[in-house]
């Protein structure tokens, strides 16, 4: 189930990173590390993150995801292994809410893809997904919530 999306103008945002590109089937294997290297890189340079960790895709996927784990943060990160410093730029972006497991991401960004469309706007290539409340929260699917931004083309966005 999404919300009811709607257009919000976003801040640049300092993210902490892992960038990866990986075949579809791999995802689950990939995200848990991921994210505990990330945070705990963070952690370790005693950066506060301002938020819940999130996915940033550079284009849909197909085969694979490229896309990059990220935290956000309050000031930039130095390298530690994986994890590069970075910055989400500021964006004009259609956001929703989605509430559910995560098999269903897939046809919540179908949806949400066809919502912009049908009201005017076109949508980048990128976006990206905040995992607001998840299994660490709740052991019942329907009590997770995932943030769902796409960001919007200049001079189609209104």
């Amino acid at each position: 189930m999404l919300d009811a999306p709607t257009i919000v103008k976003t801040n640049a945002q300092h993210i902490a990173a892992i960038r990866l590109c990986v075949a579809w089937n791999q995802m689950q294997a990939v995200m848990g590390p991921g994210v505990a290297e990330a945070t705990a890189a963070v952690a370790a340079q005693g950066v506060a993150a301002t938020g819940p960790w999130f996915n940033h895709h550079f284009r849909a996927p197909t085969y694979t995801f490229d896309f990059e784990i990220c935290v956000p943060v309050a000031t930039p990160v130095k390298p530690a292994g994986r994890v590069r410093p970075g910055e989400l730029a500021a964006a004009t972006v259609a956001r929703t809410i989605y509430h559910g497991d995560y098999r269903g991401l897939g046809a919540a960004w179908g949806e949400f893809r066809d919502w912009i469309a049908a009201n005017g706007h076109e949508a980048s290539a990128e976006f990206w997904e905040v995992y607001v409340a998840g299994p660490e929260s709740s052991v019942n699917p329907a009590d997770w919530r995932t943030e769902l931004n796409w960001p919007l083309i200049a001079g189609k966005d209104g």
